[in-house]
């Protein structure tokens, strides 16, 4: 239960970031398919699988195409401490791969 409650903390600090930087999110119910959120912002739409972890590395054994629908698919590893990483889905993530997400953010659809 605790895992549960720490993911959706996870998914609704995602959320609330991607919210301040002008996208539409839809949030996937109980989270039972390949994607936790969902971006629309100006004719974009990203999805997004997103974890956390207190280690230095996060293994990853979900959806791993670059793409879902046709649309980018990414995942988001929060690390704690402020180290939140955004890239393709790959099966081990650490701390420095990928992108910072709000360096990415910033750098979207205007």
């Amino acid at each position: 239960m605790l895992n549960k409650l720490k993911g959706y903390r996870v998914e609704r600090k995602v959320k609330l970031l991607l919210m301040q930087h002008g996208w539409k999110v839809v949030r996937a119910g109980g989270s039972l398919g390949e994607y936790d959120l969902i971006a629309f912002k100006r004719g974009k739409v990203l999805f997004f699988q997103i974890k956390s972890t207190a280690k230095e590395k996060f293994y990853y054994y979900g959806y791993s195409e670059t793409e879902y629908e046709g649309f980018p698919f990414k995942l988001v590893v929060d690390f704690g401490s402020g180290i939140m990483r955004v890239l393709p889905p790959v099966k081990s993530v650490a701390k420095e791969d990928g992108e910072d997400f709000l360096q990415f953010l910033g750098r979207q659809v205007p």
